[in-house]
Parts: structure tokens; sequence; C-alpha cells
């Protein structure tokens, strides 16, 4: 086949890829600024020819979003901390140091990344109802909003997968970087600190990365451990927005574009950190 035609076939189907990965975009976009009397579902016009903002400020107005959205922050930081901590925390041992039964550990790690979710809901649910840290609580919540956002985080700040991650980014870093610190006095907490982590952040925000999508897009944890609509994340509330505007779904794309907006400027801030952490985690150990 002539080089040609195999670069126009090569360009054919990279071009349908993005249609597909794009598209949806688009059109919950394009459906989100589209005035009351255009029909959602005319394929000929797309795009409207007069677009507003009128959907956006009606879902702003008529559900608490900004509140879901205070709450979905709220959870996503304190999962990105609490991961972070305990990935690094489990990971430096697991690929620095030499401590007895070390084999069987990183065989826990492993296969905790085999089993469902599901499998652990309910005992999960069951020891954070014990805890309080749920809203459950006869009809009236009497813990604080903290209370709540430390449970919905939970799921999401424990993770096997972060814990190879780093132990596969630390695992590539020279002997010498911890002989030298401990020659100078360094407790293993301090090299830790100030040594190693600066050397890792890439794979750090990597990691908070993959984090946040994971905290910011859970809907089944949620859905279980919250009843009131003060404490709804983001993708609870779409759920509870799309039940309120079922026939208007001019305001359920904009209330969707909203909760869509702080991804995409996370990740577009955090781009070339992400393509490398993902490189140091991958290919080194």
């Amino acid at each position: 086949m002539p080089k040609a035609a195999k670069s126009i076939i090569f360009w054919c189907i990279a071009a349908l890829l993005v249609i597909a990965a794009v598209g949806p975009f688009v059109w919950l976009l394009a459906t989100a600024l589209k005035p009351q009397g255009d029909n959602i579902f005319d394929t000929a016009a797309l795009w409207p020819a007069h677009p507003t903002l009128e959907n956006f400020a009606e879902v702003w107005q008529k559900v608490p979003l900004g509140q879901y959205l205070i709450n979905s922050v709220a959870v996503s930081i304190l999962a990105i901390g609490l991961n972070l901590a305990i990935s690094v925390l489990a990971g430096y041992p697991l690929a620095r140091m030499r401590f007895t039964g070390k084999p069987i550990v990183f065989g826990i790690v492993l296969a905790s990344m085999m089993i469902p979710f599901q499998v652990i809901l309910i005992p999960l649910y069951q020891l954070m109802l014990k805890l309080g840290l749920t809203d459950y609580t006869g009809g009236q919540s009497l813990f604080s909003p903290f209370n709540i956002w430390v449970g919905l985080a939970i799921p999401v700040a424990v993770s096997g997968f972060g814990m190879l991650f780093i132990r596969q980014s630390l695992a590539g870093l020279p002997k010498a970087l911890e002989e030298a610190a401990l020659l100078d006095g360094c407790t293993p907490l301090q090299t830790l600190w100030y040594i190693i982590l600066p050397l890792i952040q890439p794979a750090l925000a990597t990691l908070a990365i993959f984090t946040l999508m994971a905290s910011w897009g859970e809907f089944l944890w949620p859905s279980i451990t919250v009843s009131q609509p003060q404490h709804y994340t983001l993708p609870v509330g779409l759920v509870a927005l799309q039940s309120a505007f079922s026939s208007n779904w001019r305001v359920v794309a904009a209330g969707t574009i909203i909760s869509m907006v702080p991804m995409l400027v996370l990740f577009l801030l955090f781009q070339r950190f992400f393509i490398r952490g993902l490189n140091d985690g991958g290919v080194k150990g």
C-alpha cells in the first residue's frame, strides 16, 4: 500500500476517534446553550443560532449546586491528602527498606487491587455507621459536615494502586541518596520528606489526579452514605437534578457542564506532571 494511502487511512481513523471522544461533550455544551424554544434533538442545527446562559443561571438558582460543589471539593481534598500520605508511607518501605514478611505484604497490596469495591461495601458502610461518619441519624444529622466528608473520602483514601504506583516511582532512585542522608544524620522520615519526596513530585501529582478523578466521579458510595441534600456531592446532586428537571434537558446539561469545569481546569494545569509521572511510575522498578 502506498505511503500516502496509509497516511490518509491513519488520519481518517484518528479523526473518527476524536469525533467519538469529543462529540458527546460538544452536544452537551450545545444543549446547555440552547434557548427554550430550540429543539435539542434537531440534528440539522447542532449548535444553537442564539446561544444563551439562561440555563446555567436557572440551575444555579433553583438547585443548591454550590453546596454540592463545596462537598465534592472538600471530599476530593481529603481523599487526595489521605491517599498521598498513606501511599507514600506504605510505598517507601516496600521500595527502599528490608523487613520480615515484605513479599507477603507486597502480595497483599497487589491482591487488594483485585477485590471489587462491592465486596467490601456492606462491612465498610457498617463501620462508617458505627463511627458516625454518615448522616443517617434518625432523620437529623448530629455530626459536622467534616465527619460526613471524611466518611465519603475513606473508600478512595486507601488504594493498593496508589501504594504500588509510589513504590514503582521510588524503586528507581539511587541508594546513594539515602546513604548520603544517613551520613548527614537524617532519620528515615527526614530522608523521605527532604530528599525523596521532592524527586517524585510528578508521580505524586499523577496520583493526586487519579485520586481526584475517582473521588469526583464517585456515585455509588455517596448515594448510600448520605441521605440529606445538603450533604450531596455533585454526582448525586446531578441525579437529583435530572429527577427535578426531567423534561428540561437544557438545565440538566448546564449542571453537568458546571460539574466538569473544575476537572478540566485542574487537568490542564497539571498535564505535564501527569504525563511525566506516568512515565516515572510505569517503567521503573
